[in-house]
This record gives C-alpha cells, sequence and structure tokens, in this order.
C-alpha cells in the first residue's frame, strides 16, 4: 500500500494518491490530472477510482477531466448531483482498491454531501481517513457553504456536529487524519500548519471536538468569528457540480504568446482585463495603464478569486518569463478560463515597442514617518479585520478596509485626496493600489514594508483590548 499527499501550498490543498497492488485511487484532484497518470504509469498501476470528498468551492477539480482520460469512476457521497455521470455512493458503502478497501462515511455539516473516507488495510485494521473538510487539524470545515438556499448554516453546524460525534470520534485514535486544507485555506478558521495528524490529538487538542461539548455550544462556536466567503466559492462549487472546459483546452488557448500590438488592441477591443503577476515591487516601478497587480509570490489564486468577480473575464498577462504556463494553470484552479495569452517578452517588450508605462509612489518607511508627523494626511490600511483591530495606526486621519472588500468600498474615500496605503508587508498595498488607480484614484502613496517596517519606527499605535465582562 501507498499514500502519498500531493499538497499544493498556494491554495492549501491537499490531494491524495493511494496504491495497491497495482490499482490507485485519487482523491481530491488538481484540475492538472496528467501528474496523477504520469504517476501511475510509472508504477505500472491503473487509476480505478477518483473520490471526492465534496463538491468543493475553493478550487476546481480534476475529477470530470481524469475521469475522461482514465476511465476511472468518480465517487461522491450519498445526496451528489450532478450533470456529468458519478457513482453517488451510499453511507458505509465499501470500494475495493487492491488488497485494501475505501469505505464512504456519510459526514454532512460542512456540505450536504460531504464525506470522510476510511481506508481499511491489508490486514482489515482502520488505518487511516481522509477527512476533506469534514476535519482539518485545528478545526472543523465552514458550515455555510451549502448551494440550497433551504439549508440554514445553523442547520449545517448542527449536522456537522452530529457527523464528528457518531462518525468520526468513534474511531480508534491512532487513526491517521489526512484532511483537505491547511492553514492559509478560507475554508475553515483555524486550520493547523501541519497537513498530516492523528485522530487522538485531535481529540485533545481540537476545539470542535471538546468530549463535554453540547450541540449548542458547538454550533455557537464553529460560527462564531467566520468571515464572508470569498465571492469565487459558489462559483466554483457549481463548476464542480456541473462540469467544465478541458484544462488542456484553456492551458492553449491561455498559453499564448502576443506581440505588444497584438496585445494592445486585444485589451482595447475584448474589454480585456490585464492582469500582472509579477512582484509588487517590479509592477511599482513600471507597468501598463490600469493593470491590475496580483503577483504569483504571494497567495495569487485565492486573490485573484476574491477580486475578480467574473470567472469568465477575459484577462491578459503580463508575467515574468519562463512563468506563463504556471499562471494559466493557477487561474484555471479556481475556475478563470479565459485568458487570451500573455505578453511576448514581458514589460520589456512593451518599453520597447514605444508603449506608456505608468508607475505608483512609494515610500521607505522613514520617509512615511517624517511625512506622518509633519503634515496631515490620509492612511489607508487594507490588512484583514483581525489585523487591524490586533494593533494599527493612532490617527484621526487613518482609514481600513480589508482588501477583500475592496470593490464595495470605493465610495468611502475620495479621488481628490491622496491616501498613504499599507498592508502587512507590501503585497496586498500593491494590490490595493493597482485596483484603486485602474479607477481613476490617481494620489496614491505606497509605504514600503507596510506595517512590519512601520512598527519598527515610533509611530503612534493602538493595540486591541479585549473587552472584560463585568
Amino acid at each position: 500500500m501507498k499514500i502519498e499527499q500531493i499538497y499544493t501550498g498556494c491554495l492549501a490543498q491537499g490531494a491524495y494518491y493511494i496504491e495497491s497492488n497495482g490499482e490507485v485511487a485519487i482523491i481530491d484532484p488538481l484540475r492538472e490530472t496528467q501528474q496523477y497518470i504520469d504517476k501511475a504509469e510509472r508504477n505500472n498501476a491503473k487509476i480505478k477510482y477518483i473520490f471526492e470528498t465534496h463538491f468543493h468551492a475553493d478550487f476546481v477539480s480534476g475529477h470530470v477531466d481524469l475521469a475522461k482520460k482514465t476511465g476511472a469512476k468518480i465517487i461522491f457521497g450519498p445526496e451528489a448531483e450532478t450533470e456529468y455521470n458519478i457513482h453517488s455512493a451510499k453511507d458505509n458503502e465499501e470500494f475495493k482498491l487492491g488488497n485494501i478497501v475505501i469505505k464512504v462515511l456519510h459526514t454532512p455539516g460542512h456540505t450536504l454531501e460531504s464525506s470522510t473516507f476510511l481506508l481499511i488495510d491489508e490486514n482489515g485494521k482502520e488505518y487511516a481517513i481522509f477527512s476533506g473538510d469534514t476535519l482539518f487539524l485545528g478545526d472543523v470545515g465552514r458550515p455555510d457553504l451549502a448551494i440550497k438556499s433551504d439549508v440554514t448554516k445553523e442547520d449545517l453546524a448542527g449536522m456537522l456536529y452530529d457527523s464528528l460525534r457518531h462518525k468520526i470520534m468513534t474511531l480508534p485514535d491512532d487513526i491517521i487524519v489526512y484532511p483537505a486544507h491547511g492553514a492559509g485555506s478560507a475554508c475553515g478558521k483555524n486550520l493547523s500548519k501541519e497537513t498530516v495528524g492523528v485522530l487522538g490529538d485531535q481529540k485533545q487538542t481540537n476545539y470542535a471536538l471538546r468530549a463535554d461539548m453540547t450541540k449548542a455550544e458547538f454550533v455557537k462556536e464553529v460560527l462564531d468569528g467566520i468571515a464572508p466567503p470569498p465571492q469565487y466559492f459558489a462559483k466554483n462549487a457549481l463548476l464542480n457540480k456541473e462540469g467544465y472546459d478541458a484544462f488542456e483546452n484553456v492551458l492553449k488557448k491561455g498559453d499564448t504568446p502576443l506581440a505588444p500590438e497584438v496585445f494592445e488592441a486585444i485589451a482595447n477591443n475584448e474589454n480585456a482585463l490585464v492582469l500582472d503577476v509579477r512582484t509588487q515591487k517590479e509592477f511599482v516601478e513600471s507597468h501598463i495603464p490600469n493593470s491590475i497587480f496580483i503577483g504569483l509570490n504571494g497567495g495569487f489564486a485565492p486573490w485573484v478569486g476574491a477580486l475578480i468577480t467574473d470567472l469568465k473575464q477575459p484577462i491578459l498577462l503580463v508575467t515574468p518569463l519562463g512563468k506563463e504556463e504556471e499562471t494559466v494553470t493557477r487561474l484555471s484552479r479556481v475556475g478563470y478560463d479565459n485568458t487570451l495569452g500573455y505578453l511576448e517578452g514581458g514589460i520589456s517588450a512593451w518599453k520597447k515597442a514605444g508603449k506608456d508605462i505608468e508607475t505608483i509612489a512609494s515610500i521607505s518607511v522613514d520617509v512615511f514617518s517624517n511625512h506622518f508627523k509633519n503634515m496631515n494626511i490620509n492612511i489607508l490600511d487594507v490588512r484583514k479585520d483581525g489585523e487591524y483591530k490586533s494593533e494599527h495606526l493612532k490617527g484621526d486621519n487613518v482609514q481600513h478596509f480589508a482588501l477583500d472588500y475592496i470593490n464595495d468600498n470605493m465610495n468611502t474615500i475620495d479621488k481628490d485626496n491622496t491616501y498613504y496605503i499599507h498592508c502587512a508587508g507590501g503585497y496586498r498595498s500593491v494590490i490595493a493600489a493597482s485596483i484603486l488607480k485602474a479607477r481613476g484614484f490617481n494620489k496614491l502613496v505606497d509605504i514600503d514594508g507596510g506595517f512590519g517596517a512601520i512598527k519598527t519606527t515610533d509611530l503612534p499605535t493602538t493595540d486591541f483590548v479585549c473587552p472584560t465582562t463585568l
């Protein structure tokens, strides 16, 4: 028996390759499926099953493509309805894979069809669970992503409580836990950086598995502090439910070099968004007018999903040389399949062609500190709510909204004012500046190094004080 976790850091997502006696099962595959086929062929094995723990919301799974290429059967848990052929398993249904068995445990709560897959080894021992978004290390899946509108998040949270108590916590403590996500995923709020654990440890350390916890307490604690899901979650879930274009077609269309003149013409004629994925420093120093920055060196795919509201938006790319295919691939993982090509030769070719270039003002924290002390300046903090509440600059002209919600907050700032923008380190502030600049906000100054650099100065900050119950 062989189990391999294939972890993708930018999505904080774990897919699984399981092999026994020449037969393979893939659990929650990524969009680019050739890697699984190649791995099986190297091992002289055949992919027999594709197991999906649920309709994923944070990425587009590769199950449809992989089934078409291999003939493998797609297995969902009970209550899964799709527009392509699947086997919707019954609770406790077993699937033979070589010398092992994979048993379906229906564990609704994260979603209605959510299931955990229990691996029973060659000796009949309950060996591991592939828990999807039902159980993470340190947390459980958020229960507010149901596609059906007649099911409330409270309903799902109650289901999740029962699933954990009756299906998961009754299993042996030494069972290995292989979750679908780790820290950085928006599918939970307290995920561990570890990506493999043991059930007994989770029973001791995971707040949601406390033995003395009532259902009412569980519902309250699981729902407390959950931020609204990113706008692309529901759209990705529908793609996973209804199907999508083949990844190879998406890659072929998007991985197309375009000379500057052609690139410019398409941008103008197709109403295409120019997406620049270089580093924030490179973007600040020179970029195509009206282009948006979301760098590959940060949380690229989730930020694309949070900020570009139309999955069908035509996109043109400005990439580091050699990163073109990677960029198209990472966009497709979250359902952005309408990439029309990339700027051949990169920004250097654009400059050589005599095309217009713009910049963003960026200052060091020392210069900012001097401006803060001697001028009446407007500061825009685009960190997350929790970061801002924890500590932020003190002042009457300090304004905050999280980058996630920039599209909803355009009317709260004034195009006639100059704004000094910062996040924690500089990545998100440049994203924010690029979006604002494309919307006509031209008086923007980026603070290099963000709040991390600001904290090294003597500028006044305010700490969050937890309210005391009297």
